[in-house]
């Protein structure tokens, strides 16, 4: 272990990116406490002290957000708009043929995307930072903030700014730092609450504290378990027609377990909390107050039931098959080995290759599906048994796959660039 960061405080190029990483990171966390500018910030922690569960779907995002949400922070809506410009983007690009030629156009064809992608979200910034201040001001917090037209312009202006500066910080950190500068922030505001939750935990009384040390190991086996499903695939083997005497090259193609990531459950939780945002806006209607109450009740993420449970399990599967169907496609990727020369060993090449792709993915999505379904409602289930609630629980089940992902793949970008040190002293 100390060989090891020995090695990465020698390398010059690493430590600096380190070290920028970190002072990135570190402002990200100052301007998380930095509250709206006018807002009473008091009345809105102590909403959250009277119970999150009257808020609905702001209790899981509050925990997502690592207390930018409790502060009322300019940063409150963290990367959410430009995560939902960045999806939408990326279903435009298999809708809409230019924009999948110019994906195709390599390095600068990427580029574009991304300009496009963060033009789209300071639009969704801005609508999002007003239906927030609403559905906080439904949610029987009362005036913690002018709501009335044109003073609500000034903090949706402040939580837009605040959202794209985000936005900007994760793209230095890529730039300037390592790793993907927005996943290590969301990672950053995942981490950043766990020291809370346990220390509210430790002074919870014994009601909650037996339930807490067993979601704890459960949680541990989960991560174990998300270590090697992401690293999990399927070889499929190639084999390469020679020019020359003798035999083919033999190569493979893999494909992984989790070919979708983390997205599925990101569009499920916005599905599945969605029923519980337009129930804060329907009890205002005495005539809807009785559908209000229903989704209240059978379809609130803070009192999950088994329907919520079921239909949030289902969506995750769902979302699994429609996000790969609209990534991965069968039919280029035979296409492309036809091209080169290749061909699965006994199989034609062309569509016949198509249809064995098709098949196998099929196949790895929904084992991979039924995963990530699994991970994503075994915290719901102790909300559901037990006396703890989703603030109480130390990570989400998204939450624990995003960490991993994230450090898996800091880890893969940190040897590479070692060895890349080591191959320019041997030169």
């Amino acid at each position: 272990m100390f060989t090891y960061l020995r090695q990465l405080w020698r390398s010059e190029d690493l430590r600096k990116r380190i070290l920028v990483t970190l002072l990135l990171l570190g402002i990200y966390r100052i301007i998380a406490h930095i509250p709206v500018p006018g807002s009473d910030v008091y009345e809105l922690k102590a909403l959250f002290d009277r119970g999150a569960g009257s808020i609905g779907a702001l209790g899981i995002f509050a925990v997502l957000t690592g207390g930018a949400l409790d502060n009322f922070s300019v940063v409150l809506l963290g990367l959410s708009p430009y995560i939902n410009a960045s999806i939408i983007l990326q279903l435009c690009t298999v809708i809409f043929p230019r924009l999948e030629a110019i994906s195709k156009e390599g390095p600068q064809g990427q580029q574009t995307i991304n300009k496009y992608t963060r033009w789209l979200a300071f639009p969704l910034a801005f609508v999002q930072s007003y239906g927030f201040l609403i559905l906080l001001s439904q949610s029987g917090l009362g005036n913690f903030v002018d709501l009335t037209f044109p003073g609500v312009l000034a903090p949706m202006m402040y939580v837009t700014a605040g959202s794209l500066f985000l936005m900007w910080l994760g793209e230095q950190i890529t730039e300037k730092g390592i790793g993907n500068g927005i996943s290590l922030i969301i990672f950053a505001g995942i981490v950043s609450g766990v020291p809370s939750v346990m220390s509210s935990m430790f002074y919870a009384g014994d009601g909650k504290i037996m339930a807490f040390y067993i979601f704890c190991i459960v949680s541990l086996a989960m991560l174990v378990a998300v270590v090697l499903f992401t690293d999990a695939h399927r070889q499929i083997p190639i084999t390469y027609a020679n020019q020359g005497a003798g035999r083919g090259v033999q190569g493979n193609i893999p494909i992984r377990l989790n070919q979708a990531g983390m997205i599925p459950i990101i569009f499920a939780i916005s599905l599945i909390t969605l029923p519980s945002i337009i129930a804060q806006f329907l009890q205002t209607s005495v005539h809807l107050q009785p559908v209000a109450a229903f989704i209240n009740r059978e379809l609130n993420p803070q009192t999950p039931t088994w329907m919520y449970i079921i239909a949030y399990f289902l969506l995750v599967m769902l979302f699994t098959y429609f996000y790969v169907s609209v990534t991965f496609k069968p039919d280029d990727v035979a296409e492309s080995i036809q091209k080169r020369g290749g061909f699965i060993p006994g199989i034609r090449p062309g569509k016949q290759t198509a249809e064995v792709l098709a098949k196998i993915s099929n196949r790895l999505n929904l084992w991979g599906g039924i995963f990530l379904g699994i991970v994503a409602i075994v915290p719901l289930l102790f909300t559901m048994f037990t006396d703890l609630t989703s603030q109480d629980l130390i990570i989400s089940g998204s939450g624990i796959i995003i960490v991993v992902g994230v450090v898996m793949e800091l880890i893969r970008q940190v040897n590479a660039q070692l060895l890349a040190h080591d191959y320019e002293k041997l030169v």
